[in-house]
């Protein structure tokens, strides 16, 4: 009998196939043989066991929630972005929103994921260990979400990244550059969203309190990498384009408030998907950020509708859409850390901030935020993720209480004063990243294509002069 090297019969670990093994005249091709079986069967085991660690309603309920968030993006803020501009600039407008469902997956693949979620540094992960998604599978993450594919939970998160930039283009609708637009869009997620959310979500990011960061700050569904960020790089765009020809002067109602109250309405649902996806499980923890998310709007829509009766004298249905989203923002970094009674103030409190920063700051220092996406998402998140240092609770989350550590020492993240300078560093750093990179960024394109229509292209609406087509040809 002749084995070949390094292999011995009790070197097989199931003893029908080393007694095969022993069988007289077995020749060396046929102990390969078995061998080449033993590993066909070692590998089926573990498929088995992999597939065993997937728990099919956590991940059902993961896709579902991709759906859900990709239907915030289409039809939702296309529709309501859509309805609130000028008849001349709405396909252009909801053109903003659709091109990054295309623009973003691609770089996503290529190399998004893999700097958001690979392992790298504080900063950013390596661009090449999930280069065009090697290795992103059907087995588990364990270090994200151990009982659901790890494909599902890189397709949860590419929705996120799709509508974050698309929230930007509320700033600069009715006279930005599409070609413009496009270039700044495609740099804007590569060096501002896909690294922060590595920073606040990936595995040794600075600011993950889940996953190796030193600063602990609590960001369960994007306060800092989506909406903050969003928004204060909006406000940029904002100035840096310049007010819409005409503007204030002259009067620039919603086209459409009808389309922008049945994207409000898709928004709200998919915004389950949104925060209560971002448990990554069908468990309590969605069950709690799902009723945050719900009472939170709810108030803020209330809220936003009392102060424009009493600043106004009239309670806009527009009014109340807006305050809505405004208290989902609010609501977004908090959802899975406080209980429902604190959800509800944090809505009341959305409605009322927020509805000053759009009605009040926006006029004091003249910014042309033309669907206000610094002051709902911006100013809420903001508001949000101050309002969450004081009262994260480990009644709605226990884990804040018992994961995060200084060298051997727990530390608990519930609501204290030094969580709330944990969060205003959360703050001002995803501030002053946004703010920053997307100036630099805005010289750049300015300098390559240039960023805004011309006045005549503006005057007659960038439906027909940038993509050559009429929403309404009655």
């Amino acid at each position: 009998m002749h084995l070949t090297h390094g292999t011995s019969p009790s070197s097989f670990r199931h003893p029908w196939l080393a007694a095969l093994c022993l069988l007289p005249g077995l020749s060396s091709s046929g102990a390969q043989a078995v061998e080449g079986l033993e590993e066909r069967i070692r590998r089926l085991e573990q498929a088995a066991t992999s597939a065993s660690a997937i728990n099919s309603g956590d991940n059902a309920w993961m896709l579902v929630s991709c759906a859900m968030v990709l239907m915030m993006t289409a039809p939702g803020l296309i529709l309501f972005y859509g309805g609130l501009v000028r008849s001349k600039n709405v396909l252009a407008t909801m053109m903003h929103s659709l091109i990054l469902m295309g623009l973003v997956s691609v770089l996503w693949v290529v190399f998004g994921y893999s700097i958001a979620f690979g392992e790298g540094n504080a900063f950013f992960g390596n661009p090449l260990q999930y280069f065009f998604l090697r290795g992103v599978g059907g087995q588990p993450n364990p270090d994200y979400a151990p009982s659901i594919p790890h494909q599902t939970f890189m397709l949860f998160q590419m929705m996120f990244a799709i509508i974050t930039p698309a929230l930007i283009s509320g700033a600069v609708a009715e006279r930005i550059k599409f070609g413009a637009y496009v270039l700044f869009i495609a740099l804007w997620v590569t060096v501002v969203y896909f690294p922060l959310a590595h920073m606040v979500w990936g595995k040794g990011g600075c600011f993950n309190w889940a996953l190796g960061g030193s600063i602990p700050i609590l960001d369960f569904a994007g306060g800092t990498v989506v909406h903050i960020s969003s928004g204060v790089s909006a406000l940029v765009c904002a100035i840096m384009l310049g007010r819409r020809s005409g503007y204030p002067r002259e009067p620039m109602p919603p086209h459409n408030v009808v389309l922008s109250l049945i994207g409000t309405g898709l928004l709200w649902v998919g915004w389950f998907g949104f925060n209560a996806g971002s448990a990554l499980s069908a468990n309590a923890l969605a069950t709690s950020a799902l009723a945050a998310t719900h009472f939170s709007a709810a108030a803020a829509g209330l809220s936003w509708s009392v102060m424009e009766w009493l600043t106004r004298g009239k309670p806009s249905v527009l009014g109340a859409a807006s305050g809505m989203v405004a208290g989902l923002a609010t609501i977004t970094p908090a959802s899975g850390f406080v209980t429902i009674p604190s959800a509800l103030v944090f809505g009341l409190l959305a409605g009322i901030v927020c509805y000053l920063a759009v009605s009040k700051l926006k006029t004091r220092f003249g910014y042309d935020d033309s669907l206000d996406v610094f002051g709902v998402h911006g100013v809420g998140s903001m508001l949000g993720m101050f309002l969450l240092g004081w009262v994260a609770s480990a009644d709605a989350n226990p884990l804040i209480a018992s994961t995060f550590k200084l060298g051997d020492q727990v530390v608990s993240l519930v609501g204290s004063t030094r969580q709330v300078v944990n969060q205003l560093v959360g703050i001002v750093a995803t501030a002053a990243l946004s703010a920053g990179v997307t100036f630099v960024l805005l010289k750049v394109v300015n300098a390559l294509v240039g960023l805004r229509v011309s006045e005549e292209e503006e005057d007659a609406g960038l439906d027909t002069t940038q993509h050559g087509e009429s929403a309404y040809n009655d």
